[in-house]
């Protein structure tokens, strides 16, 4: 009945900035993106990742969610990485160090840093 998570949404304060940081910094590339005559939503852009998707949505006025990383809800989205040590050396370089971790969990590798928008992107190297 249920295939897979089709997508993922993001509603970011600037738009602009995480569109960049997930396209150039992360690897995303825009599968499509397109104005939305709906207010408040003005615009949305679909990345993809492999065969991930996130959908970023420009918002007029969007308003700040709580910041608590135990609130109840979703926590965050992960990121498979082939090299974690790589990856987080890459990040740093960009601006974007890790927050927690690295981490060994007895094989995997776990690590987290943020998105321009203070949002938690696990990085798991398995």
């Amino acid at each position: 009945m249920f295939k897979r998570i089709d997508h993922v949404e993001i509603i970011p304060r600037d738009f602009d900035r995480s569109l960049k940081f997930y396209t150039e910094v992360m690897g995303f590339t825009v599968k499509e993106r397109m104005p939305v005559p709906s207010p408040p939503l003005e615009e949305i852009a679909y990345l993809a990742l492999g065969d991930t998707v996130l959908e970023l949505m420009r918002v007029k006025d969007p308003v700040l969610a709580a910041t608590e990383p135990w609130s109840s809800g979703y926590r965050l989205m992960a990121v498979e990485v082939e090299d974690m040590d790589g990856a987080l050396e890459y990040l740093a370089g960009k601006g974007f160090p890790a927050t927690w971790g690295p981490v060994d969990l007895g094989g995997p590798k776990r690590a987290e840093i943020q998105d321009p928008e203070g949002l938690p992107i696990e990085l798991r190297q398995w």
